[in-house]
């Protein structure tokens, strides 16, 4: 969605209408092979204090919960034992993998409380929370308003293995009734910090600690002036049909980072079939690697509010009945000196089929920002591989290098920036081509795009490494996509 509303919401969250003791069992679980649709056990038999040392027999639920978690009975056909999170977490929580345990998230969940935009002076009263999910654990959400919100100054570490990857997902997933076109059936993550962003007070400019926001889906302040700022680190992770629209135009995504420093590690996550966004970036500066987004209602990666951060090595792949945008790039309100400026290297993007359906990737409201080894395809007749709007965008000079088009239409025609225009900018760059024949396989590079030279990203953004080739996969050898991930191999399911 674009930022105009974005910037101005404020959203006082309320508790779930859908409560884990009110949904009751039944059902199996949706499993296929371990990392391609099914839930892969946890590795630990434990879980402190009350955590129950003897492990339940296999399709058992276990007896209790750990030390610090609600028992709140079973789900999957009583399988599992449901342990729910506190509402507020201060200080450190671990979630142990246990067998026979999942972890429900039952409204929203605040990982500490907003400590403030300055790092060496928290907010008087303020509460330091940190989220430890240990590797293999599953967490579920039963309705749109669950969902984990770490606010300034507080962390979540969730760090899955590629053959043990934390997920979070739905209520109707655990009990098997989610499905290809099934989207929106819990809140998602929300991560909030203290790096720079574009809205500020009137006479102040970004960036600057005095600029701040409070996020729509509930009450997260945001923002400062720590570019390096830590919110953690989210590694190995599934999140499956999140995304929940608590009023019009008042979105949660499946991830959304707000403000969030570049000291953050965020690396080999997935969002499936979220209801909005994939992942949405309300400024901040960062870096992510290694990301799948697969089947989101809206827009695949959505970057605004002076995003200056990058993201290398992506999946964009909508589903056929749904999606809209894979990239929406804006910069809503805010000054030309801290426009967006995101960068994106080696990235395959393939769009939805879906009729009215938007363009692959949209720029406007002066983003600036630097694309790079990129795929862009689609075989909707009607979509055009890139729309640029607004004269302050072109004014910004996007740019793009070794890039390919294979849309029926390159460039969308409007009117203020039209068909023309937007070909220079994308002509400006290096070793681009707007009418270009894709021979991937699936999202895999083929003989066409295994014949164009790439660019170097490392000399754009030192976060990215140096490849020799453009998109995300380079070859069927390259397999970092493989046994964390679900439903991108065929015949597997989420």
């Amino acid at each position: 969605m674009t930022g105009v509303t974005k910037l101005k919401t404020l959203l006082i969250a309320s508790l779930s209408a859908f409560s884990l003791a009110a949904c009751g069992g039944g059902g199996a679980d949706n499993v296929a092979s371990p990392g391609e649709g099914a839930f892969p056990p946890g590795t630990g038999t434990g879980g402190g204090t009350g955590g129950g040392t003897t492990p339940p027999a296999a399709g058992q639920a276990a007896a209790d919960c750990p030390t610090g978690f609600a028992n709140v009975g079973t789900v999957a056909a009583g399988t599992l034992r449901a342990c729910q999170l506190p509402g507020t977490i201060s200080g450190n929580l671990v979630v142990p993998a246990r067998l026979g345990t999942i972890y429900s998230i039952s409204g929203r969940v605040d990982v500490g409380t907003d400590r403030g935009a300055d790092p060496n002076a928290p907010v008087a009263g303020s509460v330091q929370g940190i989220l430890t999910i240990e590797a293999g654990v599953r967490l579920f959400g039963s309705g749109g308003l669950d969902y984990i919100n770490v606010q300034r100054g507080s962390q979540i570490f969730a760090e899955g293995t590629p053959t043990n990857p934390i997920i979070f997902t739905s209520r109707q997933n655990i009990d098997g009734a989610a499905g290809p076109d099934q989207i929106g059936q819990w809140g998602g993550i929300v991560i909030a910090g203290r790096a720079p962003i574009a809205s500020c007070p009137a006479g102040t400019t970004p960036p600057n600690i005095n600029c701040g926001a409070t996020f729509e889906g509930g009450v997260s302040l945001y923002g400062g002036n720590s570019p390096a700022d830590n919110s953690g680190r989210l590694r190995y992770v599934q999140v499956r049909y999140p995304g929940f629209e608590v009023q019009p135009n008042r979105e949660l995504n499946g991830i959304t980072l707000l403000g969030v420093g570049s000291a953050t590690t965020i690396d080999h996550v997935q969002v499936h079939n979220s209801s909005d966004d994939g992942i949405e970036f309300f400024g901040g500066t960062v870096n992510l690697s290694h990301v799948v987004i697969t089947g989101a209602d809206d827009d695949g990666l959505d970057t605004d509010e002076g995003f200056r951060g990058g993201v290398q090595f992506a999946i964009l792949r909508q589903r056929p009945n749904g999606g809209d945008r894979n990239f929406e790039m804006s910069s809503v309100g805010v000054q030309a000196s801290y426009n967006s400026r995101p960068s994106i290297a080696n990235y395959t993007v393939i769009g939805t089929t879906r009729t009215g359906a938007g363009d692959i990737q949209i720029l406007n409201t002066g983003t600036g920002g630097r694309f790079i080894n990129g795929i862009h395809t689609s075989a909707n007749a009607a979509v055009a591989c890139l729309d640029v709007d607004t004269p302050s965008t072109q004014a910004a000079a996007p740019r793009w290098d070794s890039v390919v088009f294979a849309c029926a239409i390159p460039f969308r025609a409007d009117t203020d920036v039209d068909a023309t225009a937007a070909a220079a900018l994308f002509d400006a760059g290096t070793n681009n081509a707007s009418v270009f024949t894709s021979t991937l396989n699936g999202f895999i590079n083929g003989p066409n795009e295994a014949a164009r030279a790439a660019f170097n990203a490392a000399t754009v953004n030192p976060f990215f490494v140096t490849t020799t080739y453009i998109g995300a996969v380079r070859d069927a050898n390259d397999t970092w996509w493989q046994g964390w991930t679900c439903g991108l191999a065929t015949g597997s399911s989420c």
